[in-house]
């Protein structure tokens, strides 16, 4: 993957050096298990969809705290008096952290068909919504000048 320098968007940005951070480690080193899939299901709603075939719902967490959503599965051995030959369905213990954006909170979070779906809902408060503002005329208006 070709490396991106975005020191010349530093020098005329202010408050996104977060943002340009996580984009410098974005690709470095990201783990694969579980894989998932993050999408857009209406204007302000998302959904992350993760492949955790193998736990169940005790065995799952999904945690939100200061912008991070974690997600863990903690798999126990309950079958160690087996044998097995050849093991093709992944089950080992796994954490994976998204960063969410400021006004973004979780919606709820399913376990249906091995599959993990985690709804978020992005909440704009009212003082942040854009706002229209009226643009008087020209003409100025005139004082009236009390007489005594």
């Amino acid at each position: 993957m070709r490396h991106l320098d975005f020191s010349p968007l530093y020098r005329s940005t202010v408050g996104f050096d977060r943002l340009f951070s996580m984009l410098d480690t974005a690709g470095n080193d990201t783990p694969s298990y579980p894989p998932y899939n993050i999408e857009r299901t209406g204007e302000n709603a998302y959904r992350i969809t993760m492949a955790v075939a193998g736990f169940t719902d005790a065995e799952l967490s999904v945690e939100a705290k200061e912008h991070v959503l974690t997600i863990k599965g903690e798999k126990t051995d309950e079958d160690s008096d087996k044998e097995i030959l050849y093991r093709g369905i992944a089950s080992r213990t796994f954490e994976r952290r998204f960063q969410i954006a400021e006004h973004v909170r979780v919606d709820g979070a399913s376990l249906e068909n091995g599959l993990l779906h985690v709804d978020l809902v992005r909440e704009i408060p009212e003082a942040m919504k854009p706002r229209k503002i009226e643009i008087s005329s020209g003409a100025s208006k005139q004082i009236e000048a009390k007489t005594h």
